[in-house]
């Protein structure tokens, strides 16, 4: 459903006639499709990994890691909207977003 929403923005919504109404549209149901794709994903990536553990051990897991990699990809969206996306810079972002990763991971562990 949330893919549905972005493709019907994408194809109603002009964005040189409502700039900041397309913009918001566009990135919000990106936000919930990509959460929704990375989501699944993962959990099945875990449930094919570890086949014998409880299953829904793994989705708050997979949930947080979903968001953490949606927003790795619409902040380096947002870079390149602003004209400052590099290499480097996409890379800091990454290894920022690695290390809240990592913080929940030793949370969790504690």
């Amino acid at each position: 459903m949330s893919w549905i929403a972005w493709i019907v923005v994408l194809n109603k919504l002009d964005p040189f006639e409502s700039t900041g109404l397309a913009m918001g549209l566009f990135f919000i149901s990106l936000f919930f499709a990509l959460t929704c794709t990375f989501t699944v994903a993962g959990y099945y990536f875990r449930v094919w990994l570890n086949k014998n553990e409880v299953f829904y051990s793994h989705i708050n897991v997979s949930l947080r890691q979903g968001i953490l990699l949606t927003l790795i990809a619409i902040g380096c969206l947002l870079f390149q909207l602003l004209g400052v996306l590099t290499w480097w810079s996409g890379l800091l972002f990454i290894g920022a977003v690695t290390l809240v990763e990592f913080y929940f991971m030793a949370k969790e562990e504690a």
